[in-house]
């Protein structure tokens, strides 16, 4: 029986991949090497991929499913309010 999918999303650097989980969307960071994070938030996780290569050939389009998007709206508005699109309304 499958429980989940975990995406693994490629960066130029891991770094620009942290920015986005980490800092903006609040993930943990479960596991980190030189060229790979596992990060989690909830039963949410993804691995993230330090590879110039395939950043520049994967564009993946990533949908969040929660049960509370005005509290999810409100803790990004916060942390990283530019992450947020510009015609997104306010709370």
């Amino acid at each position: 029986m499958m429980t989940r999918l975990i995406p693994k999303v490629f960066y130029d650097t891991l770094a620009e991949g942290l920015d986005l989980f980490v800092g903006g969307l609040g993930f943990k960071v479960l596991y980190q090497d030189d060229d790979l994070a596992v990060v989690e938030r909830d039963v949410a996780k993804a691995y993230i991929v330090a590879s110039p290569e395939f950043a520049a050939k994967d564009r993946p389009e990533i949908s969040i499913e929660t049960d509370d998007i005005d509290g999810l709206y409100a803790e990004i508005s916060q942390r990283r309010p530019e992450l947020l699109h510009p015609n997104c309304r306010t709370v």
